[in-house]
């Protein structure tokens, strides 16, 4: 008897023990600290990837004499796998639309879209305190009797804009996207060694200029992402595979961090 009521005690303390903390979990979990993940799965992102005219290498000379690509190949090849790389990475987040996909689908929303897409170089805005950019105003003075134009040394990016207020929400009601991610311009550039340099160093870097909106057309986080590229990578699928994995890695916390704030 003394064993029953023993085994009967502990079962009713382990049920309120575990009332406790689901009740404690339901607190924590019902402000402002749901978990990112959660926020970011609620979501649907469309991926605009840039125009042709939008994909600046100072590499491809190198990455043609290994693989005999032309610069067509490799223009097509690098903006199909920045768009690739994007999609693999943050649909474990959320449902992903790229519009690369399916292009005899796209092909018209596509050309819609830059049509009604213009790009204006702004700022860098600080990821770590982040506010859209705005349009600067020249500073003008005068200089021994000459208008001159005050020159900013800040780092700058090419920021997507909207011609058109109803573009995306035009895209959202067709493809049921409420974000769209904007690869604005794609840059492989190359630093020669310094005159001097006995050593010969050089150094590559591949930067991605690009702009997240919502379906109403507010901008909620742009900038650049960057990453080092080494001197003897010139195979576009590793440069894809490796590098553009760690751009589409730091534009996916962007995205999350993006999301949570909204």
């Amino acid at each position: 008897m003394i064993k029953s009521y023993f085994i009967l005690f502990i079962c009713l303390l382990s049920f309120a023990f575990n009332q406790t903390v689901k009740a404690q979990d339901k607190t924590i979990n019902s402000g402002n600290t749901q978990p990112v993940r959660d926020v970011a799965s609620k979501h649907k992102i469309m991926l605009i990837p840039f125009e042709n005219r939008m994909y600046l290498s100072e590499i491809d000379f190198m990455i043609n004499k290994e693989t005999k690509l032309t610069a067509k190949q490799i223009k097509a090849t690098m903006r199909d796998g920045i768009n690739e790389q994007l999609y693999k990475k943050i649909k474990a987040k959320m449902p992903v639309v790229d519009l690369l996909d399916d292009t005899t689908k796209t092909k018209k929303d596509l050309a819609d879209i830059y049509q009604h897409l213009a790009y204006d170089y702004q700022k860098v805005p600080n990821q770590e305190n982040y506010k859209p950019p705005v349009k600067e105003k020249d500073e003008k003075k005068i200089d021994k009797g000459q208008l001159t134009v005050e020159t900013n040394s800040d780092a700058r990016f090419m920021n997507a804009k909207l011609k058109n207020a109803t573009l995306v929400p035009y895209l959202y009601g067709k493809y049921k996207t409420d974000l769209f991610l904007f690869i604005n311009e794609l840059d492989i550039k190359s630093f020669n060694a310094m005159p001097g340099d006995i050593a010969g160093n050089s150094s590559r870097k591949i930067i991605m200029h690009y702009t997240l909106y919502t379906y109403d057309a507010k901008e909620i986080n742009s900038g650049i992402a960057e990453v080092e590229l080494p001197t003897t990578v010139n195979n576009p699928s590793k440069i894809i595979g490796t590098y553009f994995g760690q751009l589409a890695d730091i534009i996916v916390n962007r995205l999350q961090k993006a999301v949570a704030v909204k």
